[in-house]
């Protein structure tokens, strides 16, 4: 029982869950319950003030009724106490000459009648039933106010109160009116009470509340389905522009909107397909021009690779001769292999550009240990640190720190970072950090030379920039390493970000999953290095993280 109950709570949650997605998902919705909600404040409104004066009109129509009656029946019951012989004189007698005819006729009219005497001769009220006792639940239905205001000799008032009755039923609301009269035989003056109920008023009053609740129940359900219907009419061309939208952001350029009519949103649909067809043609050209670029830096590619063999041979020769040539042609041979180099790098580069741009990289995969590729990198990478005046520092954990991946593209990533760092460090130490976890692996490359300006990291990866155009390529680079080394972690499904401080120097992180195919959540090591100097924004490669992923 203990888990029925447990799995039956979990229902609520994911209902109101999909209710607040289908609220904030459904425009329709929100209109029909925003104009239901305004249309019953609106009904209430009108309905409270229709009541309000239907109650004052019955209420005002009967008090006006009731006191031409209560004042017909007083003076009635003077002109009785005039006629009264003189052997029939008694107070007592007299009060019953005035009583008993108001009390037969308040009978059969629906109303009842309190007598009450002068000040310390004591109650001689009678009630309907002809009692001559003070019958205390009729006399205390009489409102204390009217009582008090007939202390002293006054005219003819009335108030609202409640009238109970001595049988045990309920008591019901009620007009109560005083007034005054004088007997002959003793002079005192005597209070009669005439009390006239409002029963017919109060169910009047109800039969018009219920029918005002019907109504404007039947306006509401009426008014929700003309809404829904009018909004139906302006949502439907939304929702299928939507879903056409959807599929041109998927590819599938064909799609158009249905146009009849010649109203708003036909206007609209028209002007919408417009749109997508321009959009179509732009980026079928797009399409064209990247696919004759890619096979113009392809083709050029594998057509200078036979000059350039016949160019490496004679400078090959002239450079194992530069020592039988005069200074001036000896230093003409060494930089002419220095270039020969460049651009054979250069023209390796573009070919391996075409291929991502093509789809044809592959990976060769194998376990990789970091570790031992940031160590190999300062290898490579030590002639140059040490012409530039720059130490290359690892700072590794003892364990290993394995990556399913191609050891040649991680090398040529790390390496890139490496001479780029080394090419900006100004002489500064670079440090290679290396650490993994369970799910991943990561290296990230750290100088401290010039920097990078906010912005930059969104450019750092284009192909050919640079941050200084002014600025020589010491290290003899193509500007296509961080652009290839950022297609090398594409194709591992992995990150590569940056990070920079104008004067504060950058880091590089390389993010790689264990396992080819994992999804990445976080990375083992932060983006902003500990040793950053104040909070400057971070500077992120374009597209190689989560927004989820912590930079710290």
């Amino acid at each position: 029982m203990a888990r029925q109950r447990i799995a039956g709570g979990s229902i609520a949650p994911g209902a109101v869950r999909r209710a607040l997605t289908f609220w904030r998902r459904s425009i329709q919705a929100r209109v029909v319950a925003s104009t239901l909600l305004l249309s019953a404040l609106v009904f209430g409104a009108v309905g409270w003030f229709l009541l309000q004066q239907t109650r004052d009109g019955l209420l005002d129509g009967r008090v006006k009724a009731v006191v031409a009656e209560a004042s017909n029946e007083t003076a009635e019951a003077e002109q009785r106490l005039e006629s009264v012989p003189g052997n029939e004189s008694e107070p007592v007698r007299q009060t019953e000459q005035l009583v008993q005819p108001i009390i037969e006729r308040g009978a059969t009219r629906g109303w009842t009648v309190v007598l009450t005497g002068p000040m310390g001769d004591g109650d001689l009220g009678l009630d309907a039933g002809g009692n001559r006792s003070s019958p205390s639940l009729v006399t205390s239905s009489v409102p204390l106010v009217l009582q008090r205001h007939f202390d002293t000799a006054a005219g003819t008032a009335w108030a609202y109160g409640r009238i109970s009755y001595n049988d045990g039923s309920d008591s019901v609301p009620g007009v109560v009116v005083g007034s005054q009269i004088t007997l002959p035989a003793d002079g005192q003056i005597y209070t009669i009470y005439y009390l006239f109920p409002l029963t017919q008023e109060q169910q009047t009053l109800g039969l018009v509340s219920r029918a005002l609740l019907t109504a404007g129940l039947l306006l509401l359900v009426l008014m929700a389905g003309v809404t829904l219907l009018v909004t139906q009419q302006v949502v439907a061309p939304i929702r299928m522009a939507r879903r056409v939208a959807e599929r041109l952001a998927a590819g599938q350029l064909e799609e158009r909107l249905r146009v009849s009519g010649d109203d708003d949103i036909a206007r609209l649909a028209t002007s919408f397909n417009q749109m997508a067809s321009n959009l179509q043609r732009q980026i079928r050209q797009l399409e064209e021009l990247s696919r004759v670029q890619r096979r113009f830096v392809s083709d050029v590619s594998h057509e200078l690779r036979t000059p350039l063999t016949t160019v490496r041979m004679a400078g090959d020769v002239l450079h194992d001769a530069r020592d039988d040539f005069d200074p001036v042609t000896k230093r003409s041979a060494e930089l002419l292999q220095t270039e020969l180099d460049r651009f054979e790098g250069l023209l390796t580069d573009l070919l391996e550009i075409s291929r991502f741009d093509a789809g044809a990289a592959v990976l060769d995969l194998d376990d990789v240990n970091l570790v031992d590729v940031a160590y190999r990198i300062v290898d490579v990478t030590a002639a140059m640190a040490r012409q530039r005046g720059t130490r290359v520092v690892v700072r590794a954990p003892a364990t290993a720190c394995l990556a399913e991946a191609d050891v040649r593209r991680v090398e040529r990533i790390v390496r890139n970072l490496v001479t780029n760092a080394i090419d900006h460090a100004e002489s500064g130490d670079v440090v290679i950090h290396v650490a993994g976890d369970s799910k991943s692996a990561a290296i990230a490359v750290r100088d401290y030379g010039v920097g990078l300006a906010p912005g930059e990291s969104a450019m750092v990866f284009n192909r050919f920039w640079r941050a200084d155009p002014a600025r020589a390529r010491t290290s003899g680079g193509t500007g296509l390493g961080l652009s290839i080394s950022l297609e090398d972690t594409h194709l591992h499904g992995g990150w590569l970000q940056a990070w920079g401080q104008p004067g504060g120097g950058a880091q590089f992180r390389l993010t790689l999953p264990r396992h080819v195919g994992g999804a990445l959540r976080h990375s083992p090591l932060p983006l902003v290095p500990q040793d950053a100097v104040g909070s400057e924004p971070v500077s992120r490669a374009p597209g190689a993280a989560s927004a989820t992923e912590p930079l710290r």
